[in-house]
């Protein structure tokens, strides 16, 4: 008896040392790990020889990695799709962040022949069935219609994926906090994507989000103003240089307009000038003034409709920038 009392103890012991030694190796893994040579952050890790490597001095900091990748390789995007064992990554701007089952349309088996009449039936009642349950309350169905408008909007506007995200989490953050009530669905949508514009630096016009989504402008600025208040969103003013690549791009002038009137921003931030001004009148006035300077011309007409202000707003901020900054514009 007291041999096997001994034996239970020691490998009680033993399970004790196991445990703590993979809580040394957990801890260690999660660290943060820092260079010993020059103290930067900044590592690279190097799967093919299996080495962390300082991205500053080059110092091997650790040796003998582990590669948490997949264990095949695909050579294309063919390849890749189908290797791949797992489904699309998680995102907001699906009601159900893209965690239900989807049953696909085609009745088909996996080995792409036709199902019997049977089975075509079941697949039917499971599609109408799995259409009725991923929508379950009304406010899984406020919210799969709100980001289905998000979607609608944010593609007519031609916005990327991560202000798509930072929109439907704007719009996740009005509904958990009730915000929603009293108020069009369609104007909170508009007002989180103007905030997920400017909070991206993606800026897009009051004018061109109401015009896409079919909402006045003053609703969405007074619904903007309002979550901004209650959801703590703290902006700084937009940027006109934010608007020049945008609005050279669709006027088709070359680079070296568009480094010229960031250069004129620039120098008209400093001195105060764009302080209390709209922002695409300022960035409008500047191109201008670059096209001009180095002879891709473009009339004020033709940069008004593109910026869309006015020609009289143009020629306004384009005298307030060549008196203030000297700029000589033989026109």
């Amino acid at each position: 008896m007291e041999a096997l009392k001994t034996k239970e103890e020691k490998t009680l012991k033993e399970k004790k040392v196991i445990t703590k030694s993979e809580k040394k190796e957990s801890s260690i893994g999660e660290e943060e790990i820092v260079c010993p040579i020059c103290g930067s952050k900044e590592v690279v890790k190097d799967y093919e020889r299996a080495e962390i490597v300082c991205a500053k001095c080059g110092c091997v900091i650790k040796e003998n990695l582990f590669d948490i990748g997949p264990e095949w390789r695909a050579f294309d995007h063919e390849q890749k799709i189908k290797r791949c064992r797992v489904g699309a990554p998680m995102t907001y701007t699906i009601h159900d962040k893209g965690l239900s089952t989807v049953i696909d349309w085609r009745n088909k088996d996996s080995y792409g022949k036709d199902l019997s009449a049977n089975k075509r039936a079941q697949l039917y009642r499971l599609r109408k069935w799995q259409r009725r349950i991923r929508v379950s309350d009304a406010a899984e169905r406020n919210l799969a219609f709100a980001l289905s408008e998000l979607d609608r909007i944010t593609s007519k506007l031609g916005l990327p994926r991560h202000v798509r995200e930072n929109a439907a989490i704007i719009y996740r953050g009005a509904v958990e906090k009730g915000l929603i009530r009293g108020r069009s669905i369609e104007g909170v949508v508009a007002a989180a994507i103007y905030a997920a514009c400017r909070r991206c630096r993606v800026p897009r016009t009051l004018d061109e989000i109401a015009e896409a989504s079919r909402v006045d402008r003053k609703e969405i600025g007074r619904t903007y103003r309002f979550l901004a208040r209650e959801l703590g969103i703290k902006l700084t003013p937009t940027n006109p240089i934010d608007y020049v690549p945008r609005f050279a791009s669709e006027l088709g002038l070359p680079g070296e307009v568009e480094s010229k009137a960031i250069q004129i921003l620039q120098q008209a931030a400093e001195k105060g000038l764009t302080s209390g001004r709209g922002p695409t009148g300022v960035a409008a006035a500047a191109i201008y003034i670059a096209s001009v300077l180095l002879g891709c011309r473009r009339t004020q007409r033709e940069v008004a409709e593109v910026a869309g202000v006015t020609e009289v707003t143009i020629r306004n901020r384009y005298k307030e920038l060549t008196e203030h900054l000297d700029i000589d514009v033989t026109l």
